[in-house]
């Protein structure tokens, strides 16, 4: 197995800021107590192609329901990899819960956005049958799963980063 990639936690003030945009009616307390119970991302078997996010505080969303939810996680991910975040097998199996966009796609330079590569994952319950979502703390919420990709020949890309989501077609179109 190739090792191209650490897990590490936000920095306490990213995440207090983030958190507080999801859950404005958060006390500065509760917030510091999610922070410091964050769990990095982990497999659970050798096998496991994937790393579980786990859910820095219970989660209920009620079918159609959609909620955002800062991880507190960023990933220092060596050149020519990705990171892919899908919903957990079981949860999405089970209630259809999705991440709104669908895939998320965390590119190595993320880790140096403004927001320090916060991931933040848009969680929705899109069961057709009523069933209500809940996660709770410390469970696992979305998986994570590196691969590795390629670029076409005549490839020239040489922009920096600095935003998150769509910031680097905002940069093409300036």
């Amino acid at each position: 197995m190739n090792r191209i990639a650490k897990f590490e936690k936000v920095s306490f003030d990213q995440f207090h800021k983030d958190w507080l945009k999801a859950y404005p009616d958060t006390s500065e307390e509760e917030i510091r107590v999610i922070y410091d119970d964050l769990k990095l991302p982990e497999r659970a078997t050798r096998g496991s192609a994937g790393y579980d996010f786990y859910a820095p505080a219970d989660i209920d969303l009620k079918a159609g329901e959609q909620t955002l939810v800062p991880s507190g996680i960023r990933a220092k991910i060596d050149d020519g990899f990705v990171l892919i975040l899908v919903p957990r097998s079981s949860l999405g199996f089970r209630y259809r819960m999705q991440l709104d966009n669908t895939v998320g796609v965390i590119d190595a330079d993320y880790y140096e956005a403004e927001n320090e590569g916060h991931m933040m994952c848009k969680l929705i319950n899109d069961s057709r049958n009523g069933k209500a979502l809940h996660v709770s703390k410390g469970q696992g919420m979305i998986q994570g799963i590196f691969l590795p990709f390629g670029i076409t020949e005549d490839d020239d890309a040489s922009e920096v980063r600095t935003g998150g989501m769509g910031s680097t077609t905002k940069q093409k179109a300036g």
